[in-house]
């Protein structure tokens, strides 16, 4: 981690100087290199040089690059990397969705996410979704590994898994702040601080980011004639602290950190979108039927973990507990006011707007005797568990062994109370309606809409060599995963209670996942590699739900040289059965987390990355860093089948798969100076389809086709001090990022952000 080195440098110049005897300078050595392999402990990658040895696509966003863009986004973090797919909702990034070599893209609910090596969702088994996830704006190194992660990540080992690292315990007194200034009212604020005396460290990290948003929401008028703009953006702080401690005069080398972190945030944001016509006319509209939309969120995370030597072997053990508070409340159905109370989704709406003409009426804000209910989407969740990891290096004749042997025990629960309220709209005015004063009215009881609680329990073990001899690195391995999940529903309606159980579902599993991988040095700079693995997803609770399986092949080669850097990698994700998950956020009008089986599914694809300093080429001293990564993906149901999800729907043999670009193109170049650095990226993204289908896409279906660029440069005014620039989407281009949940939903404008760094 690159963040650590200079201040693990410092601490061993000092020493080095100071000393007067060569053991002083061995010791100094001893603790470097210690440093490096307990980060290796909490990392998936190691660092771009490991990379090398890795049997499969895998990629380090490293702080200098974090550090360059200024990007919090993690979908414009995410981009740079080939095979990872993103989807855009409300232009924050503060929902992530994230599909790695074709899984399923919401909520990132098919990935392994994880922080500082934990599980980061609120619940990774009985409920993935990302809702709350870690701020990736504030992380020092992300990490991704695909098919190859499959053995020592899980348990969603069908794509791939994603690392964000925190920033560690510095070596020495180390601190860092940033005040920055964008658009739409944007603000990014941040401080940092470090230490360590003798045995003890410590660090300390706070961050704090909002906006106004850059949507408009319908309001009423004032009396003189001015529109409010009120607020569709958000507000977040983050807290993290940590405690490190690394006892003396002990036989076996020891370390103790116990951390802790905290967010909370408040978004005014909306599951609902626009009109085709409407997003032609202003793509930034809000409707005012969405004006009680809000969503809160609170996450507490601690973590102990111990890591001690033992001789040519060490264990990492790290004992978790999380706990997350969320509800979104926000507009789910409107009913038109005639006849009996018939409330419509308001994804069926928006997907057909003439035939609710009445409904729409009511979302833009002139509903008459109209109706609409705001669910309270509210949830708690709790993540804990015990995993150990034993990492043991030996000899074996000419081969060289490093085994690694993980076990884990986890639990995890998502506990659904919800209910609505109904609201009148008149003159882009929401108007709270007394429970039982009309027909049709909602009661606004907790639990009086959802009721119930789905648990999780899980085991999982591995084990894997990686064995070397000569210019080979043999990798074989083996997972295991042993989960129930139980979901319990309790009686709803106008009297709720968890009293009265309605109905109990149950799925178990016991699956082993075998896996292998090959690494060939050919020469110094050339390497090629094949990794096969089995890759498995649980699917919650849903009866006549199969999990999701596939077989996951990559091969490639990999070049270094006089700083050119390429990779060539070819990919073919085979699910055997491919498992879609209802969620608000798909947008399909079905009960959420009812799951759906797909079927076989094969994606096959290509990935490409270069880097090269152009200043190689003339004599100048100038750096000037070019990275290109391309992917190019063929995505596409094996058998056809009738399917409730609608991103599904009739599907026909043949038939793409939903929101995967057939090609996506990233490039950067940076110039770099003295005291000044300038950096230039572009994103091309390939038109999507919003629905499972083939042939020429409709307008109604289609997302379309987008080049995006950004531009970032900072001068260092002092030895200290920074001067940070940068704009998002330079060209301000207009562009629709998705077509759900409920609607068209718009890409972020052009965001210009300005401010000062400081590092100590």
């Amino acid at each position: 981690m690159s963040r650590l080195v200079p201040a693990c440098s410092l601490a061993a110049a000092v020493t080095l100087a100071l000393s007067t005897s060569g053991l002083a300078a061995e010791e100094a050595a001893a603790d470097w290199e210690i440093d490096t392999r307990i980060l290796d402990r909490i990392s998936i990658t190691g660092s771009r040089d490991d990379v090398r040895e890795i049997p499969g696509s895998a990629h380090v966003i490293g702080e200098d690059e974090l550090d360059q863009t200024g990007y919090a986004d993690p979908h414009r973090i995410l981009r740079s990397v080939p095979g990872v797919y993103i989807h855009e909702e409300e232009g924050f990034g503060l929902f992530p969705h994230v599909s790695i070599r074709g899984s399923r893209l919401e909520r990132a609910g098919r990935i392994t996410l994880m922080e500082d090596g934990v599980l980061a969702a609120p619940a990774p088994y009985s409920a993935p979704a990302a809702y709350v996830s870690p701020n990736m704006g504030r992380m020092r190194q992300v990490e991704v590994r695909k098919g190859s992660s499959a053995i020592q990540y899980g348990p969603y080992t069908t794509s791939g898994a994603i690392n964000m690292l925190t920033a560690p315990v510095p070596e020495s007194f180390q601190a860092d702040a940033q005040l920055l200034f964008g658009s739409h009212g944007g603000s990014r604020h941040s401080v940092t601080v470090g230490d360590r005396q003798g045995s003890l460290g410590w660090l300390l990290e706070g961050w704090e980011s909002g906006s106004d948003g850059f949507k408009q929401l319908d309001v009423p008028q004032r009396q003189d004639n001015r529109m409010p703009d009120p607020n569709t953006g958000f507000e977040q702080q983050d807290l993290m602290g940590k405690l490190q401690f690394r006892p003396n005069g002990t036989d076996r080398y020891q370390e103790w950190e116990l951390s802790f972190s905290t967010q909370d945030r408040t978004i005014d944001d909306t599951y609902l979108g626009l009109t085709q016509e409407d997003f032609q006319g202003q793509p930034y509209r809000r409707y005012s039927g969405s004006a009680q939309d809000e969503i809160n969120t609170e996450h507490r995370k601690v973590a102990l973990t111990h890591f001690i030597e033992l001789g040519n072997a060490d264990f990492t053990t790290t004992l978790y507990d999380h706990d997350t508070a969320r509800n979104w409340y926000k507009l789910h159905e409107v009913w038109d006011g005639q006849g009996q109370p018939d409330y419509v989704g308001i994804s069926s709406i928006l997907d057909d707007p003439d035939s609710h003409a009445g409904e729409m009426d009511w979302i833009r804000g002139s509903g008459g005797d109209a109706r609409g209910n705001v669910r309270a989407n509210n949830r708690s969740y709790y993540s804990r568990g015990i995993q150990t990891t034993l990492s043991s290096r030996f000899n074996t004749g000419e081969w060289s062994h490093q085994l690694e042997v993980g076990l884990r025990y986890h639990q995890d629960e998502e506990d659904r109370l919800q209910w609505q309220d109904s609201y009148s709209n008149e003159n882009h005015m929401l108007r709270l309606l007394a429970p039982g004063s009309d027909p049709g009215i909602e009661s606004g009881i907790p639990g009086s809409t959802t009721n119930r609680v789905t648990e999780a329990t899980a085991l999982a073990f591995h084990v894997q060599n990686r064995m070397r001899r000569g210019d080979w690195t043999l990798i074989p391995g083996v997972r295991f995963e042993d989960i129930e999940i139980e979901r319990t529903d309790f009686r709803e309606g106008d009297n709720p209670s968890r009293e009265e159980i309605t109905s109990q579902r149950k799925g178990e599993y016991s699956v082993v996942m075998p896996g292998f991988g090959a690494v060939y040095r050919h020469s110094p700079q050339l390497s090629s590699f094949l990794g096969i693995h089995r890759g498995f997803s649980p699917s919650g609770a849903s009866p006549g739900v199969d999990e999701e399986r596939s077989m996951n092949y990559e091969t490639g080669l990999r070049y270094q040289n006089n700083g050119l850097s390429l990779e060539l990698i070819g990919f073919l994700t085979a699910f055997e059965n491919m498992v879609g998950t209802c969620t608000a956020a798909s947008g399909a009008d079905c009960e959420v987390g009812e799951q759906f089986n797909g079927g076989e599914v094969d994606v096959l694809g290509l990935e490409v990355l270069g880097r090269y300093d152009l200043a190689r080429l003339s004599d100048t001293r100038l750096s000037l860093p070019l990275e290109v990564a391309y992917t190019r993906t063929e995505a596409e149901f094996k058998e056809s089948f009738v399917s409730g999800f609608s991103e599904w729907g009739d599907v026909q043999r043949g038939d793409e798969l939903p929101q995967i670009p057939s090609d996506q193109l990233n490039i950067s170049l940076s110039v770099i100076s003295g005291d000044w650095l300038l950096r230039a990226g572009a994103n091309y993204v390939a038109e999507t389809r919003a629905t499972a289908g083939s042939g020429p896409i409709p307008d109604e279906d289609r997302i379309d086709d987008r080049w995006l660029f950004d531009i970032s440069g900072e001068y260092r005014v002092a030895d200290s001090v920074r001067l940070f620039g940068s704009v998002e989407n330079l060209s301000d281009e207009t562009y629709v990022a998705a077509r759900r949940p409920a609607g068209l939903r718009p890409g972020m404008p052009r965001t210009v952000w300005a401010g000062v760094k400081l590092d100590f």
